[in-house]
């Protein structure tokens, strides 16, 4: 392999692993890890890019790199309040791929390709499948659709990853998106700086840049996900694609779960010019058990964070609520009102302060 292979993104697409042979020939897998491949791939696909793989540290079981990407056996459970769809995309769907579930902005879907498929994905019942990508003339359904929806003031490109698609296809949904007038604005939901920095690349970020304003939220949810590729894979965004960067993690048990690793990662991400945007509580999706972490254990994590961190590198913690309720704030009660005109709030040091007003 020659280094300019390793920095092809076509080549890191290309040489993709997929297969439980491939993984065996790079890292050592459990017994149990082994079993839960094989049973998890009868339902959910396996792919993870060599950069992607290499930051996996092999003599560690609970690297946080490893624990993203091999099915394990809660993978296979599905418990009481776990569902495909937790947040019935389907059923807010007025044309193939678009979930128009809040008034003022729908999601478009217009990849099934990811670079690498996280096993706590909320889409594992549709990523991966070809029949699932929207072709040229549903595209064209969509955009008449956004067209004549004058309440839609802002377009998701998601996934799978809308970065999987050509540079020319990406120009030409942009540059359609762009020609509605009451569209204010166009946000690209990505991965790739995490799974694929090689992907940004000076071409597509200048394709970006013709329709600025654009905003990227992408998907760090660990320190070691912040390298030097990812790094430039960020600069190239900002630098060339004038795109506004923002992040969003999910509360992973044993990836992320304590504050001391949320504060690492939120300052490396501010460092590179990102912006921590939300903290998602992890989808009530078939078997995500292993994944997830209380809700009341969040909010004490978050207020671990609060007064004690930089305010522009604390994200948003959230929970998107199954049956397609829509995002919530989660948050202890900083605000104690009262009727007499005198209001108590809570710090966050957990100190009582009052005031009228």
């Amino acid at each position: 392999m020659k280094a300019k292979d390793w920095n092809d993104w076509r080549w890191q697409l290309q040489e993709r692993l997929t297969t439980l042979s491939e993984i065996n020939e790079k890292i050592s897998l459990s017994e149990a890890e082994t079993q839960s491949f094989t049973k998890a791939s009868e339902s959910f696909s396996f792919s993870v890019t060599p950069y992607y793989l290499s930051l996996i540290d092999p003599t560690d079981a609970d690297c946080a790199i490893r624990k993203q990407i091999l099915p394990r056996e809660g993978e296979l459970i599905q418990l009481p309040n776990e569902e495909a769809d937790p947040l019935r995309e389907e059923s807010y769907m007025p044309v193939k791929g678009v979930t128009h579930r809040y008034p003022d902005r729908a999601i478009w879907y217009v990849s099934h390709v990811c670079a690498v498929y996280c096993r706590f994905c909320t889409r594992k019942r549709k990523v991966s499948h070809p029949n699932e990508t929207p072709n040229k003339n549903e595209w064209n359904l969509a955009l008449d659709y956004f067209n004549q929806t004058k309440n839609v003031r802002e377009v998701i490109l998601s996934g799978g990853d809308p970065l999987s698609l050509a540079n020319s296809q990406i120009d030409f949904l942009l540059e359609e998106l762009k020609k509605i007038p009451h569209i204010n604005h166009v946000r690209i939901h990505t991965r790739y700086p995490v799974t694929l920095p090689m992907r940004l690349e000076p071409e597509l970020c200048k394709i970006m840049s013709k329709h600025f304003p654009i905003y990227v939220v992408t998907h760090f949810n660990h320190p070691k996900e912040v390298t030097e590729e990812s790094r430039k894979a960020i600069e190239n965004l900002i630098k060339l694609g004038n795109a506004i960067v923002l992040n969003q993690s999910v509360l992973l048990k044993g990836i992320n779960d304590n504050a001391k690793t949320l504060e690492t990662l939120h300052f490396a991400l501010v460092k590179i010019g990102v912006k921590p945007y939300y903290l998602h509580q992890c989808d009530e999706v078939f078997g995500s058990s292993d994944f997830v972490v209380p809700i009341s254990d969040g909010i004490k994590i978050m207020e671990e964070l609060r007064g004690f961190s930089s305010g522009i590198t604390l994200p948003t913690y959230v929970k998107d609520l199954t049956g397609g309720g829509g995002k919530v704030l989660l948050g202890p009660n900083y605000f104690l009102p009262s009727e007499s005109g005198i209001h108590r709030f809570k710090n966050y040091k957990g100190e009582i302060f009052e005031t009228k007003h």
